[in-house]
């Protein structure tokens, strides 16, 4: 079983700057693959971008694209979203996920979820 504890949300005005951490433990090693989800007011919960824990491989929305990155830190076991050129339409909550497989935006893959951080863009 894995473990993951978001952290990093809050409240920031239009064309501001987050970062968000995603800690994981537990039976990392079954891990392949970290992905940030979001959930948007009134809307379903969306892929945002994704990285494979043995290698540099990421991918993005498009929505985020050019604004948002993913990076991890294997040492700390540790997978951040850095999120530039924040927009009101970023407002949401945002969860890390992961699984055992390749890397996907679908939702359903997912084996582990965390308790989401809120981030809030006016």
């Amino acid at each position: 079983h894995v473990q993951l504890v978001e952290s990093g949300g809050g409240s920031v005005q239009n064309g501001g700057s987050l970062r968000l951490s995603c800690a994981a433990s537990g039976s990392k090693y079954s891990v392949k693959c970290m992905a940030w989800f979001r959930q948007r007011p009134g809307k379903e919960r969306e892929g945002v971008a994704t990285i494979y824990t043995g290698g540099t491989g990421t991918y993005y929305a498009d929505s985020v694209k050019g604004r948002f990155t993913i990076s991890q830190d294997n040492a700390k076991n540790t997978v951040y979203l850095q999120m530039n050129s924040l927009k009101p339409e970023d407002t949401a909550m945002y969860y890390c996920a992961a699984r055992g497989g390749y890397c996907s935006l679908g939702i359903g893959l997912y084996n582990y979820w965390g308790q989401g951080t809120q981030v809030t863009v006016s």
